[in-house]
């Protein structure tokens, strides 16, 4: 992990075995913490984060490719390549069938 500009380093995975690379971070909203999200699911809450949870060592259909924080900082979102979501915390899930699908992988969430 390097930190730029005013942005403050809070932590990182050196020295920690990962079974799949860092796919995704997500800040919290004070800006004291984040979240690291490997392609295996697996989170990690560096800082002021709170861990709420992760696919880690469940079945993916495909890997997870991105993680966003809810505003409040009390959860988060994982979405895979084939768009599954995962709602941890205070993050809920909502979705719409209706909406089409385009075939495409995912490749993140914002």
């Amino acid at each position: 992990m390097f930190a730029f500009g005013d942005a403050a380093p809070h932590g990182n995975t050196v020295g920690i075995h990962l079974n799949s690379p860092i796919v995704g971070i997500a800040a919290t909203p004070d800006g004291t913490g984040y979240w690291l999200v490997g392609a295996d699911g697996g989170v990690f809450a560096e800082g002021s984060a709170t861990f709420y949870g992760s696919m880690a060592g469940k079945p993916l259909n495909r890997p997870v490719v991105g993680i966003l924080a809810t505003p409040n900082g009390k959860g988060y979102w994982l979405v895979g390549a084939d768009g599954g979501v995962f709602d941890f915390g205070g993050a809920g899930f909502f979705s719409d069938p209706a909406l089409p699908v385009s075939g495409a992988p995912i490749i993140g969430i914002g």
